[in-house]
């Protein structure tokens, strides 16, 4: 989790302000302008969730891991005024040093959360393509809740100190969250951060990997399917119609089923890959010039603002991919089950065995 976050002086005449000052245009209006849409639409798209969600019994392991992301992009989300406020140099000290302590850290453990999360549900999408009809049980429920109570705790844990450790007071007003840690406090947040690259870069493999094999069984499948489809549409060749409806179908469905893989990628991986080259202009600063180190810092505040869309982007995969909360969303809205029939096929879910992937089973 980042600790180098950098707060300047409201005074234009401060020392610090020069060619390669992280207070630019980027930084101060761009991104402050942006997080602040972001906030609006998120919080608007996530209380809807919510309101929906929790409306939904946990009958499956996928709507378990999905009511947790929408915590956590509730948390992120209430995050974002505070960086619009720090970014913009429109904060008093005593909030930007909130900001280091609690929001800063909030922001990096929903983050992770979310991760995880995504990695368990690409596990989940891979079993239920390769094992279709293997049901649930109580006692599968049970153990998915207890697993994702566990995620919660486990990087609760792993960060609480970081809020705790950074107890010291700025000295000046212009400073770095990592100024106000103490020794532990800089040792904890050293250990935190490779952590979360193991989290990271684990789900990543694990994401790939399961989205491997989901790629080759679609490919089977598709297969079959167009291999039964040639066969009626010579039995049936008058019909058409019905012909392209299976095919139209299955190609809608396969679109969904890698909505989680596109979201995991644009949004968690280019900022995990623009932090090594940022970390190490932190770190080994004198093999880095000051306009490369502004740089790779606008670089990685650019990937961030990436990983923010996140809690945007998280309702997509709630409407698309499961059934129940479309269902009980059209009903709360008194829509009609066919609305957006142009977005979801509704033959899709008729489709075996494939329709487990894409109906929140």
């Amino acid at each position: 989790m980042e600790g180098n976050t950098t707060f300047p002086s409201l005074s234009a005449n401060h020392s610090h302000t020069n060619n390669c000052s992280r207070d630019n245009v980027l930084k101060t209006v761009v991104f402050p302008v942006l997080y602040s849409v972001l906030f609006l639409l998120s919080l608007s798209l996530n209380a809807v969730a919510a309101w929906v969600f929790f409306s939904i019994p946990s009958k499956s392991h996928f709507i378990i891991y999905l009511k947790n992301i929408v915590i956590a992009d509730i948390v992120m989300t209430l995050t974002f005024p505070f960086k619009v406020l720090s970014d913009s140099n429109m904060a008093s000290t005593p909030l930007r040093v909130l900001v280091c302590r609690v929001s800063s850290v909030l922001f990096y453990l929903t983050m992770y959360i979310s991760i995880l999360f995504f990695g368990l549900i690409s596990i989940d999408r891979c079993r239920k393509t390769l094992q279709p009809f293997k049901g649930t049980n109580s006692a599968r429920l049970a153990r998915r809740k207890l697993l994702s109570a566990a995620v919660w705790i486990f990087l609760l844990a792993l960060c609480l100190p970081n809020v705790i450790l950074t107890s010291k007071i700025p000295t000046s007003p212009y400073f770095k969250c990592s100024d106000l840690k103490t020794d532990a406090g800089l040792r904890w947040h050293e250990v935190v951060n490779h952590v979360c690259q193991v989290v990271f870069w684990g789900n990543l493999v694990t994401v790939i990997v399961c989205y491997t094999l989901i790629t080759k069984e679609l490919y089977r499948s598709y297969a079959r399917t167009k291999s039964r489809i040639t066969s009626t549409a010579t039995c049936r060749a008058q019909d058409r119609g019905t012909a392209r409806r299976p095919q139209q179908a299955r190609s809608t469905m396969n679109a969904n089923v890698f909505l989680v893989l596109a979201v995991f990628f644009v949004c968690f991986v280019p900022f995990h890959f623009a932090r090594v080259p940022y970390t190490m202009s932190q770190t080994r600063g004198l093999l880095f010039d000051c306009k490369l180190k502004l740089f790779f810092f606008q670089l990685k505040e650019s990937t961030l603002f990436l990983t923010s869309l996140n809690s945007l982007l998280d309702p997509l995969i709630y409407f698309f991919l499961c059934k129940s909360f479309r269902t009980s969303l059209f009903k709360a809205l008194r829509l009609t089950p066919g609305t957006c029939g142009w977005l979801i096929s509704s033959e899709s879910d008729s489709i075996s065995p494939m329709r487990n992937t894409s109906v929140c089973k």
